[in-house]
């Protein structure tokens, strides 16, 4: 196996060695890890799940064989306009996009052998990991925030894992499994540190890319939080690049809901990081309909920041208002996706993109939180947003 590396400290440390973050400096790895050009006719006949890009997935681009699967991957593209279309990620085995890198860090941890894996998450995350470490016949605990939505805990559950509810936000459930993480023998399959997870969410541009032919669309939108799916699409992005795949880069959007954009915040006052609470920057700790990307302060900002800027990207933020029309929209379309995973959609209709070819994910399923309820109104009479 290749080495994690801090990309702020220089730090190495062996992927056998289980340490989930920098010793030094406490932020995410990064991989050591090069991956070999995909030959796009080679592909009709392998396997139809994202190990079919083997050359440059890291537990498979030596030769060897990955056993954890559940058929992840191939999602369709469906037009919406003229210019937009949808990948439809909510399809995947447990109807979220996040099973691109729970299935990586599930056959990572079947090769190294934990006594127990872990995970945090506001519930899509959590219910991937809960599934493929299910797949795996690995023992697995995973933390969730009070207030995640009752259908994706039961998932979690569903699939046997241990749950542990914990009371507060998504930062509180993120400082308890971490402390957890410590302990000898566990493997801390976490979609923000583990660089792992990003290599997984590549796989959602080299669809794209298989699919139209060997190219991408002008710009990819896509919804930030924790940035996985972007970070994945920006090593895809750089990997199809510099192999000679593609011609150009696209440019990368990144959508965050307006009461929850640290990042949003940070790129329009050019800052390389989000700034610090107390520094000038709005509360960012309200509630969103679009919880998935409600996390204030991203452990992996300063990439995020730098990936859409290299692009020639931006950010855009949306209204509780607009998420919920959005939703109410695709749903009128035949596609019901949850609030979180209209957010890209939302966007697009709010602010539009002078005609340019776009592609964007709908990132989970309805069924996992329902449609968004109407505002409710406060003591005046007056309607209000969960804010």
């Amino acid at each position: 196996m290749t080495e994690y590396h801090c990309p702020m400290c220089g730090v190495r440390s062996p992927v056998e060695s289980l340490t989930w973050h920098c010793p030094e400096c406490h932020g995410p790895w990064d991989l050591d890890f090069a991956a070999s050009a995909v030959a796009r006719n080679s592909l009709s006949g392998r396997v139809n799940s994202l190990w079919r890009y083997e050359e440059a997935l890291p537990l498979t681009a030596a030769g060897a064989r990955a056993s954890v699967s559940l058929g992840e991957g191939r999602t369709p593209l469906v037009p919406l306009t003229d210019t937009v279309t949808a990948k439809l990620d909510f399809l995947m085995p447990t109807l979220s996009f996040k099973d691109r890198g729970a299935v990586l860090l599930a056959e990572l941890a079947r090769q190294l052998k934990p006594r127990r894996v872990i995970a945090d998450s506001s519930g899509n995350a959590g219910t991937s990991i809960a599934a493929y470490c299910a797949r795996a016949g690995l023992d697995c605990t995973v933390y969730v925030p009070a207030g995640t939505s009752p259908k994706k805990v039961e998932q979690i559950g569903a699939h046997g894992a241990h749950l542990e509810i914990v009371p507060g936000d998504r930062e509180a459930t993120a400082r308890a499994a971490r402390a957890a993480a410590d302990e000898d023998g566990v493997f801390y399959a976490s979609h923000v540190f583990n660089p792992y997870f990003l290599h997984g969410t590549k796989t959602y541009v080299y669809e794209i890319w298989e699919d139209l032919g060997g190219r991408l669309p002008e710009t990819l939108v896509v919804p930030v939080g924790n940035g996985t799916l972007l970070l994945g699409a920006a090593l895809a992005i750089d990997e199809l690049y510099g192999h000679g795949l593609i011609g150009t880069r696209p440019a990368l959007i990144a959508v965050q809901a307006a009461a929850v954009a640290p990042l949003a915040f940070a790129f329009r006052a050019g800052a390389d990081d989000v700034l610090a609470d107390g520094a000038g920057r709005p509360d960012f700790t309200a509630r969103t309909l679009a919880e998935g990307i409600a996390i204030p302060h991203p452990p992996r900002a300063r990439q995020i920041l730098t990936a859409v800027r290299a692009t020639g990207g931006t950010f855009l933020t949306v209204t509780e208002n607009q998420i919920r029309a959005a939703q109410r929209d695709l749903a009128a379309r035949g596609l019901y996706v949850e609030s979180t995973g209209v957010a890209c959609w939302a966007a697009v209709e709010a602010h539009g993109l002078d005609g340019r070819s776009t592609v964007l994910p709908l990132c989970g399923a309805g069924l996992k939180s329902g449609l968004a309820s109407a505002p409710a109104p406060d003591q005046s009479g007056r309607t209000r947003s969960p804010q």
